[in-house]
């Protein structure tokens, strides 16, 4: 199904600079041009992404946080948030869920868009593993450690409130029930990932992008899309025109 949900505030997160990009930019840029609040989590600094033998860890990182923080400018993102992990070797720990717990009590996001903590691969193509343990960090912290007022009481007691997700949607190839039309913003999206320079090679990844958003989009009707399987977390409220009474 096709779906025009829009939520207030969004918190995408995910395990490396251009993550985002490269999967669901086009559905951040839209919610975006609808009044979201949006809010990036980038857990590493995909500061081993590079053949160059020139090239340190720590010059990388830089490069890259640059890259990212235009990126989330140009898809109309208002936070972009670095927690400056290594790459490569990211796991799903306890520290990492407690300060995901804090952001997103913090922000308080209506909606948390992750990877898929099972995929493996995708096509012919292995997963990174970094991706897995972004995702499971992701579901831990949303469900149920986030809305658990004695969890963490220190976050209380900065003022800092127990939340409730209301959805949570995770970029997959695996049982999709939601589609995002970006037929709009799929320039946006294109644009966002040509500001990671260092990643791409001098490669221009347009058309196969188009290809991949027109397959999705395919297969509900849409020029261009892009795909999630949408869990529930707390239902929203039933608007009161819509209760029968």
């Amino acid at each position: 199904m096709s779906n025009t949900y829009i939520p207030e505030r969004a918190m995408f997160i995910f395990a490396h600079p251009d993550d985002i990009e490269f999967s669901v930019a086009g559905t951040a840029a839209k919610w975006a041009s609808r009044g979201c609040e949006n809010t990036y989590v980038v857990i590493t600094d995909g500061n081993v992404g590079s053949h160059d033998p020139d090239m340190s860890r720590e010059e990388l990182a830089q490069i890259r946080r640059q890259e990212q923080t235009a990126a989330a400018k140009v898809a109309g993102a208002i936070n972009c948030i670095f927690l400056g992990y290594d790459d490569g070797s990211l796991e799903p720990t306890l520290a990492l869920r407690k300060q995901l717990v804090k952001l997103i009590r913090q922000y308080r996001p209506n909606a948390v868009v992750c990877g898929d903590p099972n995929m493996y691969y995708r096509g012919e193509r292995l997963n990174h593993p970094d991706h897995r343990a972004a995702a499971r960090a992701v579901f831990d912290a949303v469900f149920p450690a986030c809305e658990m007022r004695l969890l963490y009481p220190e976050f209380e007691a900065e003022g800092i409130q127990p939340h409730k997700v209301n959805f949570v949607f995770v970029t997959t190839d695996q049982e999709l029930n939601h589609f995002v039309d970006i037929s709009e913003t799929i320039n946006t999206k294109l644009k966002a990932l040509n500001e990671h320079r260092s990643q791409l090679g001098g490669i221009d990844y347009s058309d196969r992008m188009r290809e991949r958003a027109t397959a999705v989009g395919k297969q509900v009707g849409l020029a261009y899309a892009e795909a999630f399987r949408r869990f529930t977390v707390t239902p929203l409220p039933i608007p009161q025109e819509e209760i029968v009474q």
